[in-house]
């Protein structure tokens, strides 16, 4: 019921000890009996895999002043204490010092089960949620926040480090929900800047009579309403970052002042006469094609030039089906942790259906999808048991893709050790070295250090 759990039963009744010990393994636990809290200790740790159910008076240390030591060693270690009959005072106490529940004797076994059971429950899901904080922080470096090992994101990346830490400006381009904000934040986190300030803008979500203030500043008395004087975004990033989002609906006019600060380093807050120097490193993003709207004089074709130096492309999801696994699944140990839920099991029709959906909302659209995995609330429409479109991948490309997939959580499932991945996969060694060799696999990626992994 609970594999790798086990209930420390602490009775110094030896025939009751005996008899709820047989009842709960005849339930599907794992008991380890114990005739006093003393005896108990030694089974005691921090993240233990386990509840703890004590009877209250016990020779020598109580099953209160146990619950105290569980405490201090691990306080969501659930604790269920045995009281005696019209205890109720010691029960409430027991409860507001940290006790999960309590039983009063005489009590049928059933109840005891039914209690153990819940504990359990809640003790395998915080292991759960634990387990998955521990899988998230170990990953290190820019792969943890740029996640995929297909072409398109192992060139990004490249690009990415070789430009963080320049001076130079940056315009990030890709589709709605490639992650334009998130290569932003790498620019600066991975930089000189880190330690100053990252500020973003959104060039499109706020009105033209707004915008100037808000990027420029005012000074006191520039206009009706602006009693004192105002830092505006450009001015606040001084030393850092300034992310411009979606620069295609700044106004023209704005665009000539944010070329002058991009040229000469300085601005004028409105209203005011002084020049102001500023260290800011301009890092914009768009999702349109910006030399096409230059060609239409909808968007200055100097700003342009001059933003073009520098730039990323973001691929859009379905150019990079290979990186959806990888990305399913790393959201949902997010959405697991988060919502302190366990890790649904992902079916093999249920990944071909993630592999051939368009995404058009790209890697945000992806995202949503995991979390309402985890909470269970996906309806046919969501993905999950859609069909394959037409424009989808092929069958092959499909096969390859789950094929991958499942080879890759078999090594990671085994810690990388050719051996248990033969015997779980069913295939021949050859075949597995084919395989790995196909997809481009390292298979010391999935190798456990400590173990050092079997030898080929």
């Amino acid at each position: 019921m609970f594999e790798g759990f086990e209930i420390i039963y602490v009775e110094d009744d030896a025939s009751v000890r005996n008899s709820l010990t047989q009842t709960l393994e005849l339930a599907g636990f794992t008991v380890q009996a114990c005739a006093t809290a003393e005896a108990a200790l030694p089974f005691l740790m921090p993240d233990l895999r386990g509840i703890v159910v004590s009877d209250v008076q016990l020779p020598k240390m109580s099953g209160l002043d146990l619950l105290q030591r569980v405490r201090q060693l691990d306080p969501e270690i659930p604790v269920i204490l045995v009281t005696a009959h019209g205890d109720v005072d010691m029960a409430v106490h027991a409860m507001r010092i940290g006790a999960y529940d309590f039983v009063e004797k005489p009590f049928a076994p059933e109840r005891l089960v039914d209690v153990a059971t819940r504990a359990l429950e809640k003790r395998a899901l915080r292991m759960t949620v634990q387990d998955l904080q521990r899988r998230l922080q170990q990953r290190a470096g820019i792969e943890s926040v740029l996640l995929g090992k297909s072409p398109a994101m192992t060139q990004l990346r490249a690009q990415l480090q070789n430009l963080a830490d320049t001076s130079a400006d940056v315009m990030v381009l890709g589709e709605t929900g490639t992650g334009k904000e998130l290569v932003a934040r790498c620019l600066h986190d991975y930089s000189r800047r880190q330690k100053h300030r990252f500020v973003a803008v959104n060039c499109g979500g706020m009105p033209e009579t707004l915008l100037e203030s808000e990027l420029f500043g005012h000074e006191a008395g520039a206009f009706t309403n602006a009693q004192k004087r105002r830092i505006g975004k450009i001015e606040y990033a001084d030393q850092g970052t300034l992310f411009l989002d979606e620069i295609e609906s700044m106004p023209l006019s704005f665009q000539v002042r944010l070329l002058r600060v991009l040229q000469e380093r300085s601005l004028e807050r409105l209203g005011g006469n002084a020049t102001i120097p500023v260290d800011v490193r301009v890092v914009a993003a768009c999702k349109a094609d910006l030399l096409a709207l230059s060609q239409q004089q909808k968007f200055r074709s100097d700003l342009y030039y001059r933003l073009n130096v520098a730039v990323l492309q973001l691929p859009a999801l379905r150019e990079r089906r290979e990186d959806i696994p990888e990305l399913f699944d790393y959201f949902v140990l997010q959405a697991a942790a988060q919502h302190n839920r366990p890790v649904p099991a992902l079916m093999p029709a249920q990944l071909r259906a993630l592999m051939a959906h368009d995404w058009p909302g790209n890697v945000r659209e992806l995202r949503n999808v995991a979390s309402r995995f985890v909470l269970g609330i996906l309806t046919d429409e969501m993905h999950l048991s859609s069909v394959a479109r037409e424009q989808s991948l092929t069958l092959a490309q499909q096969m390859d893709c789950v094929e991958k997939m499942l080879l890759e959580q078999a090594l990671k499932q085994h810690a990388g050790r050719p051996l248990k991945v033969i015997e779980a996969l069913g295939i021949g060694k050859k075949t597995l070295y084919d395989k790995v060799h196909k997809y481009g696999i390292r298979m010391e990626d999935y190798r456990v250090a400590s173990e050092g992994g079997e030898p080929d």
